[in-house]
């Protein structure tokens, strides 16, 4: 299903990233941050990767270098990123060496890709802000599209709350939100109503859904579940 521009809205700030790794996970991330209008340093020890993810456009520009070597993270300025990915996973030692580099160098959020439970233990103790399942959360997704297919997209703030996009469902075609009362009846907070094209941010009460429109919910994530059917 085609997604809107909500969220996506929602995600843009303009950061810089850098990312460590430039595989098949590594290239995509770029890709998708580059995309959105973000400048992004690709950054991998194979001259191969780099000369390919610069020819494809997919960074704003790319290194070859030794990320568990210090220095060379220190004279490429990658310390000055606020927002380091290592998307090394798959490689446990240089993963790990990375991470710890990054850390110490005094970047602000790190994100690291792992591919274990004991790897995600290790770089959790080295004070990686942020951890990634990539297969974990292929997978989640694919269950969301399956059994949620009316949720168009959604953006997690915690394990228990998310922020979504969902289609009006049938039963709340024609009636108002003064009608429907979703915090009080469903437990959820409307953010906005609209479709690709244009959102009303805090609608009024007297506002009504019809089918086909998109509502933006926040709440706790069981309860929009419960509401998505």
């Amino acid at each position: 299903m085609k997604k809107t521009n909500f969220l996506k809205i929602l995600r843009q700030d303009n950061r810089q990233f850098a990312v460590i790794g430039l595989g098949r996970f590594g290239r995509s991330v770029c890709e998708t941050l580059h995309q959105s209008g973000h400048e992004v340093l690709g950054v991998d020890q194979d001259e191969k990767l780099v000369a390919e993810a610069l020819a494809a456009k997919v960074v704003s520009n790319a290194i070859a270098l030794d990320s568990t070597d210090v220095n060379a993270l220190k004279e490429a300025g990658i310390f000055e990123f606020e927002t380091v990915i290592v998307a090394i996973g798959n490689y446990l030692k240089e993963s790990i060496v990375t991470s710890l580099n990054l850390k110490e160098g005094g970047v602000k959020y790190v994100v690291a890709k792992v591919s274990s439970d004991t790897h995600e233990n290790i770089l959790k103790r080295l004070g990686v802000d942020l951890i990634v399942f990539p297969e974990q959360e292929a997978g989640r997704d694919l269950a969301y599209r399956l059994t949620k297919p009316s949720i168009v997209d959604r953006f997690e703030l915690d394990p228990e709350h998310s922020i979504v996009e969902m289609l009006v469902p049938e039963n709340f075609d024609g009636k108002t939100l003064a009608e429907l009362q979703l915090r009080k009846n469903y437990g959820v907070n409307l953010l906005a109503i609209g479709s690709d094209e244009k959102f009303k941010i805090n609608p009024s009460p007297e506002e009504r859904l019809s089918k086909g429109m998109i509502m933006v919910l926040i709440g706790s994530t069981c309860d929009i579940h419960d509401l998505a059917g």
